[in-house]
């Protein structure tokens, strides 16, 4: 496929995933995950895709790092969803900061059965920066706690760019959240300064490996910031020095807009995937109306610089039963035949 099309993540977790997990068998979940993960890649590579993803086992998109602390205190950062539920993130109750789990063994559970590059995504440090309570924490600094966390950071992607991985995404949704719960963009100038301070930790050619995926959240067939004016994240989230970004763009509800603003910001080097189906509309997309989000973001963002996804995880929080697997799948075959439809189109 010569426009790249690649998945975001979090596919549906299988029944058998989903019950183990709240069974406490930790051998049956693992061989629950093992089947799902071969699953899931069997399915993405029947449907076409050139990029596989595997990750089954997560509770969260970006909780898998302090999944089953002892050490954390519940009442953390709310996230309020437009459909009135809510996440809400724990803190930090005592140092130091080490991650549980590396996304380094979610990539190698699905290397195995893959036959086409695989992806993985992980969590942004500036998300997990979440974590320090503003009262701080007696004997362990903030300044501590980012030495920590950006070391564990550095060990989590350079441990999937070494294990092989098509492309490492951080997972950045929290970033146009940052906009609602701090309009003046302080909150979000300190993630993309955190980010960066991971990324300066890789060279140039790993870098181009390296993207960054934000969006308004998807969780339940709700989001948590599509009313966040993406003019203000945009010229922020470009300073990152990544080799791709993917953005959320199929919801949005005046998407040549954000094109235009994309447009502002683009410079050599970088691709842009921008999301051509909606994971938080239970409707499927057929492949022309993909195809004619593709032509109409190839009128801003050059052919050799484009890509397409999907705008966010089918479940980035394993217990999201919103959308079946069968409906993540028809909607990634229609992105797929969509991005070939619009390629054959644009004669690339």
């Amino acid at each position: 496929m010569s426009i790249p099309s690649e998945p975001i993540g979090s596919l549906p977790r299988t029944p058998d995933v989903l019950n183990a997990m709240s069974g406490g068998d930790s051998t049956a979940l693992a061989k629950a995950v093992d089947v799902a993960v071969r699953e899931s890649v069997e399915a993405l590579e029947a449907a076409g895709s050139p990029v596989a993803d595997g990750d089954q086992a997560k509770a969260g998109a970006w909780t898998y790092p302090f999944d089953g602390a002892d050490h954390l205190d519940p009442d953390g950062v709310a996230v309020p969803y437009a459909d009135g539920h809510q996440r809400r993130l724990p803190s930090l109750a005592e140092g130091p900061f080490r991650y549980r789990t590396h996304a380094e063994q979610y990539l190698r559970a699905a290397q195995k059965y893959a036959t086409v590059p695989v992806k993985q995504a992980v969590a942004a440090p500036s998300a997990l920066s979440l974590l320090y309570p503003p009262s701080g924490i007696a004997g362990y600094p903030r300044e501590q706690f980012v030495a920590d966390l950006l070391d564990e950071a550095e060990r989590d992607v350079r441990g999937c760019l070494d294990a092989g991985a098509h492309r490492v995404q951080l997972d950045l949704e929290v970033a146009r959240l940052s906009l609602k719960l701090d309009p003046s963009g302080g909150v979000l100038e300190q993630f993309v300064e955190l980010d960066n301070q991971l990324l300066a930790r890789f060279s140039e050619a790993e870098r181009a490996r390296i993207g960054v995926h934000t969006g308004p959240g998807g969780d339940r067939h709700s989001t948590h910031s599509l009313d966040v004016d993406y003019a203000g994240l945009l010229p922020q989230l470009f300073r990152l020095t990544v080799g791709n970004f993917y953005l959320q763009l199929a919801s949005e509800p005046d998407p040549e807009r954000v094109l235009s603003l994309v447009a502002q910001q683009l410079r050599p080097g970088i691709r842009v995937f921008v999301g051509v189906t909606d994971p938080t509309d239970p409707r499927v997309e057929s492949a022309e109306q993909v195809r004619d989000r593709v032509l109409l973001a190839a009128r801003h963002i050059p052919v050799d610089q484009l890509g397409t996804c999907d705008d966010t995880g089918f479940a980035p929080y394993a217990d999201d039963r919103s959308t079946s697997r069968e409906t993540a799948l028809a909607k990634i075959r229609a992105r797929l035949r969509g991005t070939a439809l619009a390629a054959a189109q644009l004669g690339v």
